[in-house]
């Protein structure tokens, strides 16, 4: 069975085009070579464009204060993980979004713009530190999936300096099977060839590496380094024997075509010369399909989950827009099948599609839904002086998946695919004023569930959310406080009246990652999940501590993990211990 990577959506993939057009005025092409301004061409003129998105880790919490940039324009991330970003300058066919944060690999995302507000979603990884090498002798760096660099132990800085002493090297791997790739991964799945033609790619796995001296400058290779990859299970009967190296280009947004690897029992080998992502993919003959998902009624579909399926091998899924579009390229002239799929998992409308020949625009299609499963969620967002928000966000939350739009002259509305659970959190956000309405909790209703005006009067600037098992998510704003003692902090919030409160403890207080079956660090204390009180043991969570800023600056961490409740009445436990998982973030300001 082969392995195929494909995008399926307007905001996520490139829809390669042959026609050329006058580019003047466009973004910067740098470095500014013949080759790379002759490609740009292929992605048309420049266009003022509207960008909403949400950046995330890989436990799927919100991360805040990333800087994220598109062209010339810069936002930065709120609590909630989410920038917005209007006229941003952008090509036609290709925008590149780019979002950076100590502790964290530099995350992008690249995708064809709409004329409509573009949604973005990025996860960023941890940059926490896989080995530490010294130069001098040979020496690696490897995964317990397999992954593996080989140096020869000759370093330089990026001005060309040689380079002695320990290096720090961290190493991320991602799997073609993994179904947050599109969230993790650089980019998209575009390339530009060592002929200059643009291209599809059909990933066999991404493997990043990152060097670091004593003093945290960045290094490369002298020479060259040896990369393996492993295959993953369902590629290895149908991987070509030898198969192009792809390495991604941070500053253009795409892929570019450097070298080979050689497949060697279950894994490709190839050399490098220097270190940033590298890819090794192959290519796929393919059309670009556009399509809408509407329900029953003709109602537009949007935020739906859709995966294509080729032979036994599903996707990763891509999202309708806001109209119920999704376009991308598919493989040509063959039967495919098209899912939806709920926030559950589910597969909830399933219909076959193809083969196609040609680049096509199918009529609309209906996804038999029941009404029960769908919902339209509604409102009217309000500055605190009563009028209309005019520029702003409206966030809901349903089983762990976040749902953006922004407002329209303060209106709003957003379509649910509703699964299990029953409820959701809302927060709108005036980005005029830096002002919200703070989380509030929400029961389904069907078809619709208009919530009314809300006013967005809260001044937080810090903020600590949690989800406990599948419990609907708890945010924090107020009776934050955050005290360094020596080299150790606690971090205390609560909701007066309410069982809505955390405590967190760590020891040492340099960013990194830390594990409560081994460090001093701890949930002290959770807000209660039971009427009679509890306790919790037993803790087996992980802390990634990315930044503790000075007084009246951030502090920064994010935890996930598990524990155990014990269930307390008079001191005594009541019932048996409740297994329970957890994951949160914290970005809060430094009392003292």
């Amino acid at each position: 069975m082969k392995k195929l990577t494909l995008c399926l959506t307007a905001l996520i993939c490139f829809l390669i085009t042959s026609c050329k057009k006058d580019n003047a005025g466009g973004p910067t092409i740098n470095p500014p070579t013949t080759s790379d301004a002759t490609f740009a061409k292929n992605f048309g003129n420049t266009a003022n464009r509207d960008f909403i998105g949400q950046v995330i880790d890989a436990t799927h919490n919100p991360i805040p204060g990333v800087n994220v940039k598109i062209g010339s324009s810069t936002a930065q991330t709120d609590a909630n993980g989410i920038f917005s970003i209007k006229n941003a300058s952008v090509y036609e066919q290709f925008a590149f979004i780019t979002a950076t944060k100590t502790g964290y690999l530099n995350g992008s995302r690249a995708l064809v713009p709409t004329t409509g507000t573009n949604n973005v979603k990025i996860m960023l990884l941890s940059a926490t530190v896989t080995t530490t090498v010294n130069t001098g002798t040979t020496s690696t760096a490897s995964l317990a999936n397999g992954t593996k660099i080989t140096f020869d132990g000759a370093f330089k800085t990026e001005t060309g300096t040689s380079y002695t002493g320990a290096v720090s090297v961290i190493v991320n791997h991602l799997d073609p099977a993994d179904a947050n790739l599109a969230s993790k991964m650089p980019g998209m799945l575009f390339a530009k060839s060592t002929n200059g033609d643009p291209k599809l790619l059909e990933t066999y796995g991404m493997v990043n590496v990152e060097l670091r001296g004593s003093a945290g400058e960045k290094l490369q290779p002298s020479n060259t380094a040896q990369i393996e990859f492993p295959i993953t299970a369902s590629q290895q009967g149908n991987a070509p024997a030898t198969i192009p190296l792809w390495h991604f280009d941070e500053t253009l947004g795409y892929w570019k075509e450097e070298g080979s690897a050689t497949k060697t029992g279950n894994k490709y080998i190839g050399s490098v010369k220097h270190f940033s992502w590298w890819n090794v993919d192959a290519l796929l003959d393919y059309v670009n399909l556009n399509l809408k998902i509407v329900d029953g009624s003709g109602n537009p579909l949007s935020n739906v989950s859709t995966a294509i399926v080729r032979g036994n091998y599903t996707t990763n899924p891509g999202y309708t827009n806001a109209n119920g579009e999704v376009s991308g390229p598919v493989p040509k002239n063959e039967t495919l099948t098209l899912n939806i799929i709920n926030d559950c998992g589910t597969v909830v409308s399933s219909q076959t599609i193809g083969p196609f020949a040609t680049n096509t625009t199918l009529p609309n299609i209906v996804a038999n839904i029941p009404a029960a499963q769908t919902t339209l969620v509604s409102g009217l967002l309000k500055k605190c002086d009563n009028s209309n928000v005019t520029s702003g966000y409206v966030s809901v939350n349903y089983n762990g998946r976040t749902y953006l739009t922004s407002v329209s002259n303060g209106n709003f509305s957003i379509r649910l695919l509703t699964c299990s659970a029953t409820s959701f959190t809302l927060i709108g956000q005036d980005l005029d004023n830096n002002k919200n309405t703070g989380t509030t909790t929400y029961t389904l209703a069907y078809p619709s569930l208009n919530v009314g005006s809300l006013l967005a009067c809260n001044t937080s600037t810090e903020s600590i959310s949690y989800q406990i098992d599948n419990m609907a998510p708890k945010a924090l704003y107020a009776n934050i406080s955050a005290i360094v003692t020596g080299n150790g902090f606690q971090i205390d919030a609560n909701t007066p009246g309410q069982n809505d409160q955390i405590t967190i403890i760590g020891n040492p207080i340099t960013p990194g990652s830390y594990s409560s079956t081994s460090s001093s660090y701890q949930l002290a204390g959770i807000g209660l999940t039971s009427v009679l009180g509890s306790t919790i043991s037993q803790q087996n969570i992980t802390f990634v501590l990315t930044n503790v800023g000075a007084v009246g600056q951030y502090i920064d961490i994010s935890f996930s993990g598990t524990y155990t409740e014990m269930v307390m009445l008079g001191g005594s436990m009541q019932a048996s211990p409740i297994p329970r998982t957890i994951s949160g973030t914290a970005h809060v300001i430094r009392d003292n």
